[in-house]
């Protein structure tokens, strides 16, 4: 367990410093930083919505989900007697993610982004869009620990089937 708060204390360490980075050299200036051209860029952006800027309820109620749900994650694996990497590794990451987005919201009241992939700017059918919208290092790391555990679902909760098994015919 001790590797898994590590990882947590990691993820949390490295969103909050890439942040104040973002803050101090992106957020007065009103510029990006290309470091691919065409395609990655630092671009400074502020978020009262959910990951990718989804926004579905004030600050206080996603504040709120926010520390539920990662409450939630952490009295799960600490009650489960599942240690090995494959199983806390995806829930430190999405711990770590929660908890780095949690601190933004709690002190400024919104989620700093800075990470942009230029995948698609133009028209669709008359809109204006943007294919990829600006994200931070807790939102990667919540987006990989949630696909970790689609991905190896059936390692990570290997009898979870079971009993849904048992009960259709």
């Amino acid at each position: 367990m001790k590797w898994f708060f590590s990882l947590v204390l990691l993820v949390i360490a490295a969103d909050q410093a890439s942040k104040k980075l973002a803050v101090t050299f992106l957020k007065d200036t009103g510029q990006s930083i290309s470091i691919i051209p065409d395609l990655f860029s630092l671009t400074y952006a502020e978020n009262k919505g959910v990951a990718f800027g989804l926004e579905f309820a004030p600050p206080i109620v996603l504040l709120l989900l926010t520390a539920l749900i990662t409450m939630a994650v952490l009295i799960y694996v600490i009650r489960s007697k599942d240690r090995s990497p494959l199983f806390l590794v995806p829930f430190a990451l999405i711990t770590g993610g929660g908890i780095g987005n949690m601190i933004d919201r709690f002190t400024i009241g919104r989620v700093v982004d800075f990470l942009y992939f230029d995948l698609y700017n133009g028209y669709l059918f008359g809109t204006y869009i943007s294919l990829w919208p600006i994200f931070n290092i807790a939102d990667s790391a919540i987006s990989i620990g949630a696909c970790m555990l689609i991905i190896f679902h059936n390692k990570v909760f290997p009898d979870g089937n079971q009993p849904l098994q048992n009960h259709v015919r």
